[in-house]
């Protein structure tokens, strides 16, 4: 497949690169500045100023794009309709890292992690940017988007172990109770989910196990 990883400077960002890489995949890094991946095809671009040229040879775009200062946490939803922009109508996928504080903690699915006492104050903001998010991708008919939530503890620097559990919008723990997986991982899910070519315009979660 031709994949394009927009932010691939990031950490998720690079992981994903080398993971779609080391499969045989065809990729390109779509960076501000000079890439820092593996990507041997680079793309030096705002995702705010790509175009639908641009995006229209590839099969997948995965946006691995985040903001994390108050003034800039509104970007998430922008991105959201900047990709609509260039993608709605296409056959083009777009796979975007999402956040864990918009999972529901059980199945009536009334109340997100985010919204719960022990959520951590210092991580509202960006949990509550990631969920309107979210909302607003899943008013994008046209699109054809899959939102990939990491567990509550997404470490970078973690070892990658290969495994993980795939689950759906429902906030899930191992049997220690823990919500945790690497940037490694996420990556191995991640491109296991493009290569099923399932779940188009659903949000699902993974974690280690």
């Amino acid at each position: 497949m031709k994949i394009a990883v927009v932010a691939a400077n990031g950490a998720a960002g690079q992981l994903i690169v080398k993971e779609a890489l080391e499969r045989g995949h065809e990729v390109t890094a779509i960076v501000r500045s000079e890439n820092k991946s593996q990507a041997e095809k680079v793309l030096v671009k705002d995702l705010f100023d790509l175009t639908k040229e641009d995006l229209k040879d590839f099969d997948v775009v995965v946006s691995a794009f985040g903001a994390f200062t108050p003034e800039t946490l509104t970007l998430h939803s922008k991105s959201v309709e900047h990709f609509n922009d260039l993608l709605a109508g296409s056959d083009t996928r777009l796979v975007i890292v999402g956040g864990a504080g918009s999972l529901y903690v059980d199945e009536t699915r009334t109340t997100r992690l985010l919204d719960t006492p022990d959520f951590p104050d210092e991580f509202k903001p960006l949990a509550s940017a990631q969920a309107d998010e979210l909302d607003l991708i899943r008013q994008k008919n046209d699109l054809k988007w899959t939102f990939v939530s990491p567990a509550a503890d997404f470490a970078p620097e973690a070892p990658k172990t290969g495994t993980y559990v795939l689950a759906g919008e429902v906030f899930t723990v191992n049997d220690k109770g823990a919500s945790f997986i690497s940037y490694s991982d996420y990556a191995v899910a991640m491109m296991d989910i493009i290569e099923s070519g399932k779940y188009e315009q659903e949000r699902i979660s993974v974690r280690g196990k």
